[in-house]
């Protein structure tokens, strides 16, 4: 070690330790100074002060929730948000059926998975702008003008969808699931509770979205026999099917305007 550090360190450490053995000696011979009271707080609004708005709030209240409490439930909103979205709209029938209409064609990349979730969100914004438009007048804005609570607010916004959600499913799905929930007898169709809608509306687009992904299959199953059976008419059974089939696949698709008609189709299937 070089000499000049080690001197250095050995004058830190020696005052080190005399600051060490000084300050409790000049502690004690100080005079005691005399305690002084000091002043009391005042009162912040603290984590039991958001509670009790936010209590009061969903009891009936007119006090709006604290910013933290709002940006809390915001968070939890954005963390349940892909589960609503797939399971609460149009999404479940598009996806699927360009899925299938893509494995139909024989595509297996193209268009690729990023496009056809593109499609499938931008096309079921435009499904589902009249009920989120409706949403927004009755439940949002108000909500947000401090006219009505949060309560209010989410039943409300919840009328919309649920009268989606009730118009796309099939009555066979939502008795089955009362049954199997042993729910009371529905008087109506509109006092159907979430927790039985949710399942039956889900489905009931399982269902639907495989009846139009058969009706999309069935006319490229036909271009696939009829090339087969001309390949093996000509003796060519080492030739693949499907790459002399793909052309002509992509050939009628493209004639008949295929993707306007799809996307037509899908976004008129929820009209009806």
């Amino acid at each position: 070690m070089n000499p000049w550090l080690k001197h250095f360190a050995l004058v830190i450490g020696a005052l080190a330790l005399a600051l060490f053995l000084v300050a409790p000696a000049f502690a004690q011979a100080a005079a005691p100074a005399v305690p002084v009271a000091a002043p009391a707080p005042a009162p912040t609004p603290g984590m039991g002060d958001a509670v009790d708005r936010a209590l009061g709030d969903l009891g009936g209240g007119d006090a709006p929730l604290s910013l933290s409490l709002q940006v809390l439930i915001i968070m939890g909103l954005l963390s349940v948000l892909p589960g609503i979205l797939l399971m609460m709209t149009s999404f479940t029938r598009i996806i699927i059926v360009l899925a299938i209409l893509r494995q139909a064609l024989g595509l297996q990349q193209t268009p690729p998975n990023q496009v056809l979730v593109g499609l499938s969100l931008f096309l079921s914004f435009f499904i589902m702008a009249p009920t989120i438009n409706e949403m927004n007048v009755n439940a949002i804005k108000p909500y947000a003008e401090g006219k009505i609570g949060a309560t209010q607010m989410i039943e409300k916004a919840g009328e919309p969808l649920h009268a989606f959600m009730l118009k796309q499913t099939r009555v066979k799905d939502i008795t089955m699931f009362a049954g199997i929930a042993k729910a009371p007898p529905i008087a109506k169709p509109q006092d159907t509770p979430f927790s039985i809608l949710l399942p039956a509306f889900v489905t009931s687009e399982l269902k639907t979205a495989f009846q139009i992904g058969f009706l999309i299959f069935l006319p490229f199953i036909v271009i696939d026999l009829i090339v087969a059976t001309v390949l093996m008419s000509l003796g060519m059974m080492m030739m693949s099917p499907t790459i002399i089939a793909m052309p002509f696949k992509l050939l009628l698709f493209v004639l008949v305007d295929g993707w306007a008609l799809t996307m037509g189709s899908l976004a008129s299937s929820f009209a009806s």
